[in-house]
């Protein structure tokens, strides 16, 4: 499956609704383990590619030394601006960028990270290449994905609740991007192209919680680049949808606090 436009759109509404809603169902126990990884790795530099609103940046800047340099960019502004308004524990370089032409020199970074952002870009080994070509020797590049929709009980649940809604032409964001990019060959290989070799692969198993089935459909309805595939078809179908997620996800796991699994790979590659 291949991203379009709207899958890397976060703008309007989205970033706000990302960082209240997303940002504590899915990302911060993600965010904690890949900021020790990377404390873990001694860096004198790290640039984040695809930071979002800063999930993972805060809990860098809480764990690295003051005296580390930390560089985040996102293709999106507004997501960048959402990251900045939140703030973080000390001053982060904060830059637009893509992450497959990066506007950097050769060899600058001891630590290249990205969380959950590698399955938006459009050419995979390309953007790889790109991290590689800024690592210095020996430098990491650290990232996770998600694993397949049926490992990631949440994300199945409301794309089941779309498939009914919009049952000739469902939404297939969910799918297509965040758990479209599961199979370990595969990553395996584009990073081959890149110039990685014998990356690290581990299998992490989190929960996601939410104060309620609302809070859970709000996230992935409102949060996510879903949305824009969701008005596409109809805007005024966008409360019905949430509607139905939130009834799927209260009669899969109660309308009260929800607690279900989320399955990732956390890679890291050495340069």
């Amino acid at each position: 499956m291949t991203t379009s436009a709207s899958d890397t759109r976060f703008s309007g509404g989205v970033p706000k609704a990302y960082e209240t809603y997303i940002v504590p169902l899915l990302f911060e126990p993600y965010a904690a383990d890949l900021a020790d990884r990377a404390a873990a790795l001694n860096p004198g530099s790290v640039l984040e590619i695809a930071a979002g609103t800063g999930v993972v940046t805060r809990a860098m800047a809480s764990r690295l030394p003051a005296t580390v340099p930390i560089v985040a960019t996102d293709l999106n502004a507004p997501m960048l601006a959402e990251a900045a308004a939140v703030g973080t524990s000390r001053p982060v370089d904060w830059r637009p960028a893509d992450a497959m032409a990066l506007p950097f020199g050769d060899a600058i970074y001891d630590v290249v990270v990205c969380q959950f952002g590698v399955m938006f870009f459009p050419d995979k080994p390309k953007a790889f290449s790109e991290a590689r070509r800024v690592l210095r020797a020996g430098g990491t590049f650290l990232f996770n994905a998600w694993a397949g929709l049926a490992d990631n009980e949440l994300a199945e649940t409301v794309q089941g609740a779309l498939d009914s809604i919009f049952p000739e032409d469902p939404p297939r964001f969910m799918e297509r991007v965040p758990h479209g990019y599961h199979e370990r060959d595969r990553i395996e290989r584009d990073l081959a192209a890149a110039g990685f070799a014998a990356p690290r692969v581990e299998v992490l198993i989190r929960r996601s919680r939410a104060r309620s089935a609302r809070d859970a459909a709000l996230a992935y309805c409102l949060g996510t680049p879903l949305r824009n595939e969701i008005e596409s078809r109809d805007p005024s179908r966008l409360d019905a949808a949430v509607a139905a997620a939130e009834a799927a996800i209260a009669t899969r796991f109660g309308s009260g606090h929800v607690d279900a699994k989320m399955q990732a790979h956390v890679v890291a590659a050495a340069r």
